[in-house]
């Protein structure tokens, strides 16, 4: 059903393809890249859909994916479960088009001009303009979930989309609070960024008729993939490299975000050094930089943070180690991330 790209398999973007790890990002998107073109290919025809005044925009929004992560993890579900087949290619233009619909929103929040090595679409036209496209991009995913013949796929994705949103109002609510606690970090990124991971799995699973132990599993697996990936988004916006993020650094910091690297350092930090952290945080300026980098390199935060996205990942192989297929394909995806984990200072 699915032809091969003629250039081969789907070429990720900078960040996810530098790495000495034995997983290469190219053998493990490979099995799936017919897929993950067809993807490509419906989710570009969706440009067409638009007002033509808003073609233009939605173009340039949609035309900027990186890692294709959920799309990916629509085919592994599937092929834990069943067999891949065009509802798969729908549900994975869905995800993903929510997906691209936070970016754009999340990069007027945080006010960043750069995203996946380009300029972001409201550092090219503006706020007002970026915030509305985003939210076209939000109804006509729902527009397409609702083609299904059942309403199961539409209440799933409006669900995971309600949950997405909440939390980053959760997130945008807490900014600044410099007593954040773990458990309320841990909540925001199981719902801004898990959900759809987890989502993305379930559904792959879903139409690919997996009982219901094969779908919890695979739920399970997205969560805290999900959720060991926006760690690792985390810690590149303290630990990354600019150059090779292919983003704005320090965004995190500059809104008031508290984020894993910082929630260790605060708990490992005698009463001076908190006070210390609390007042860079307060008026955070990127030259700053290097007395955080102190404060974090005297801790051993950098291997506090490895440590505490292993767990996760941890979590996420044991989820899907009784699955009698699919199994050691999204196993590879987990060992691929946690060699990335390593290669985030560049």
């Amino acid at each position: 059903m699915f032809v091969a790209p003629k250039n081969g398999a789907i070429v990720p973007d900078t960040q996810m393809a530098k790495t000495d790890s034995s997983f290469a990002w190219r053998q493990i998107v490979s099995p799936a890249a017919p897929f993950l073109e067809a993807v490509h290919l419906r989710l570009n025809q969706q440009i067409k859909e638009f007002d033509q005044g808003v073609e233009g925009y939605a173009e340039y929004a949609l035309t900027g994916q990186g890692k294709q992560l959920r799309p990916l993890l629509v085919a592994l579900g599937a092929n834990a479960a069943g067999k891949l087949n065009d509802d798969h290619v729908t549900v994975a233009v869905i995800i993903e088009m929510i997906h691209l619909a936070t970016l754009v929103h999340d990069d007027v929040m945080d006010e960043a001009e750069i995203r996946r090595g380009r300029r972001t679409l409201a550092a090219n036209w503006g706020n007002e303009l970026a915030v509305l496209l985003g939210d076209c991009l939000f109804a006509h995913a729902l527009k397409l979930a609702a083609s299904f013949p059942t309403p199961e796929i539409c209440r799933a994705v409006a669900s995971a989309t309600n949950t997405v949103c909440s939390g980053e109002i959760l997130q945008t609510r807490l900014r600044g609070n410099f007593n954040l606690t773990m458990a309320e970090y841990h909540k925001v990124l199981e719902m801004k960024t898990a959900e759809l991971f987890s989502l993305s799995c379930d559904l792959g699973a879903c139409l690919g008729g997996a009982s219901g132990s094969q779908r919890a599993a695979l739920r399970e697996y997205g969560y805290r993939l999900g959720t060991a990936y926006q760690m690792y988004d985390d810690c590149v916006d303290i630990f990354g490299l600019e150059a090779s993020s292919g983003k704005t650094l320090g965004t995190d910091l500059m809104k008031g975000k508290l984020t894993l690297p910082v929630l260790l350092l605060r708990e490992r930090a005698n009463e001076q050094e908190r006070t210390k952290l609390a007042a860079l945080i307060a008026d955070w300026q990127p030259e700053k930089f290097p007395q955080l980098n102190a404060l974090l390199a005297l801790h051993g935060i950098m291997k506090g943070s490895l440590e505490a996205i292993a767990r996760q990942l941890d979590a996420a192989r044991a989820a899907v180690k009784g699955l009698k297929t699919g199994h050691v394909e999204l196993t590879r995806l987990v060992d691929f991330l946690a060699q990335q984990t390593q290669t985030i200072s560049g």
